[in-house]
């Protein structure tokens, strides 16, 4: 046979091989990368969270420079998600997969090895934020493009699973290693995993460019960052009541600079240029009313994820790692359930277990209302724990899947983009408002406490409210507080009662909204096409 020929054939035969991935050999090869890199993007900022202390002496910093490049890891994300995905129709979604992945490495070796908070700054929050905007929006579509059917929904069970997952074990990972070792190791985990997805990309199927560099909407690209960095700057603002004013005026800000990204993608479409996301999307039903319960989805994970360490850590006085094992139950439920819960759709429609879900969310929401107290055992929290993880799981398992199949083959790199966009602002969402309600709650209630000791004459009821929050600020700072000897004996009560009553409303809160994404869900149509 001629050479020229055979090479011909073989070269053919290697390019349609390679264009399904690889997964000839391991058919759950792409979910496989997936996982381990929504693993490695949401334990990032979970397991820091827990070493903040570690972080300040270390680096020789304070807590509220930590708390800045926390949160400007969160706004560079959330601002470059749209961007990202579509920069997957500029230079195929595998390489554009690949650049992210190298970049969040060598931005997490940095933060590893960083010798002082701007060394962490680069490193943490500017390039593992550029790495994560570029790989979080492909891991959906890898799936979409990879899966159909009944093995699609088991792929997006185990998607959303591990990310919950993720988010849960993050503060038992960083708090055993930050309290036994260093947070360096935590760090040097996520090199590790990234190195490994590295050497598994030839799983990943291969991708063609779909437009051109010179079709790139560079100027919707601009106003979608700014637009999206302000709503979500806003948002951050919510954790501290000290810049509440300015909540208003840079959401409203980002908010009518999306408006006119709107209507500047609707200007391109109508010139018959490539806008920077498929607007059209918004027009489906199923597409809006699943990010809604996406984003509520989050939100509520989110929020449970942050005042359970608080209550244990800032009123129980616990350990990391202890709250860690705490929630873990509630993170196997997730998985289990967002996992297991997959097979159920041939039995139960999705829409349907969804709707379920949330309403044992709801139910476990309001069993743990009432546990939160000082003399709370494990045990007492237990079953709502139990019931909360397993209806976030049934939620977890179908809702991304039946958001993304309302759009089409063509439209899933922007399905993808918008819908993680939308995620990212629930979770920012999430420790913001619901951390908000907690301390918003506790602290009418310690007042009110204070108040009804009768020590306090009336005249004087500012000022001892100025007192208190005064007293928030040093244990923000983990210092001692000096409490007033007269106040002494009623502290306990005060603060028991307090604690019960901010933990209350946090958890109403979440009820509330958990009501909302169920009427969001029943208005998904069945055929979720629409």
């Amino acid at each position: 046979m001629n050479s020229k020929y055979s090479n011909t054939i073989i070269d053919s035969i290697r390019r349609r091989y390679l264009a399904k991935g690889d997964r000839s050999g391991f058919r759950w090869g792409v979910l496989v990368i997936v996982c381990l890199a929504i693993f490695i993007l949401v334990i990032d900022t979970t397991m820091m969270n827990v070493s903040i202390s570690a972080l300040v002496v270390d680096l020789n910093t304070d807590i509220s420079v930590i708390q800045a490049i926390i949160a400007i890891y969160a706004l560079i994300m959330a601002s470059l998600i749209l961007l990202g995905g579509k920069l997957g129709d500029v230079v195929g979604r595998r390489k554009a997969f690949t650049i992210g992945l190298v970049i969040y490495t060598i931005g997490t070796a940095t933060a590893a090895l960083s010798i002082n908070a701007l060394m962490l700054l680069i490193g943490w929050a500017i390039l593992e934020g550029i790495g994560a905007a570029l790989m979080l929006p492909a891991t959906a579509t890898f799936i979409t493009d990879s899966y159909k059917g009944k093995e699609r929904a088991v792929a997006f069970g185990m998607w959303g699973g591990i990310a919950a997952a993720g988010a849960a074990f993050g503060p038992i990972i960083g708090g055993f290693l930050t309290t036994f070792y260093t947070w360096r190791l935590a760090f040097g985990l996520e090199v590790v995993i990234a190195i490994v997805i590295l050497v598994l990309l030839r799983w990943l199927p291969l991708s063609r460019p779909t437009i051109k560099w010179k079709d790139l909407d560079a100027v919707g690209a601009v106003m979608s960052f700014t637009g999206l960095f302000l709503i979500v700057l806003g948002i951050l603002q919510l954790q501290s009541y000290e810049t509440w004013l300015l909540v208003p005026i840079l959401m409203i800000a980002g908010g009518l600079i999306m408006l006119l990204f709107l209507l500047w993608q609707k200007r391109r479409i109508a010139r018959g240029l490539v806008p920077l996301t498929d607007i059209s999307l918004l027009k489906l039903r199923t597409f809006n009313y699943g990010n809604i319960v996406g984003i509520i989805q989050n939100l509520t994970l989110a929020g449970f994820l942050f005042i359970i360490p608080v209550f244990m850590q800032s009123v129980l006085d616990l350990d990391a790692f202890t709250t860690g094992l705490i929630i873990l139950p509630t993170s196997l439920t997730v998985f289990i359930f967002s996992v297991g819960a997959t097979r159920l759709s041939s039995i139960i429609h999705p829409k349907y277990l969804v709707l379920i879900g949330i309403a044992i969310s709801m139910l476990g929401s309001m069993m743990l209302r009432d546990e939160f107290h000082f003399q709370v055992d494990f045990i007492d929290l237990l079953p709502g724990f139990l019931v909360f993880g397993t209806g976030l799981g049934l939620l977890l398992s179908q809702i991304t899947n039946i958001t993304l199949s309302a759009a089409g083959p063509e439209q899933q790199s922007d399905a993808s983009g918008l819908v993680n966009t939308a995620k990212q602002l629930g979770t920012s969402l999430g420790t913001a408002f619901i951390g908000v309600v907690l301390i918003i709650a506790v602290f009418s209630s310690i007042v009110n406490g204070v108040i009804d000791t009768g020590l306090v004459p009336e005249d004087q009821e500012d000022e001892v409210a100025e007192k208190i929050l005064e007293w928030f600020e040093k244990l923000e700072q983990g210092e001692e507080p000096d409490i007033p000897d007269d106040l002494k004996p009623y502290l306990y009560e005060i603060t028991n009662n307090s604690a019960r009553q901010g933990m209350r409303i946090s958890f109403d809160t979440i009820t509330v909204m958990l009501g909302i994404a169920f009427v969001a869900a029943i208005l998904i149509p069945r055929s979720m096409k629409e």
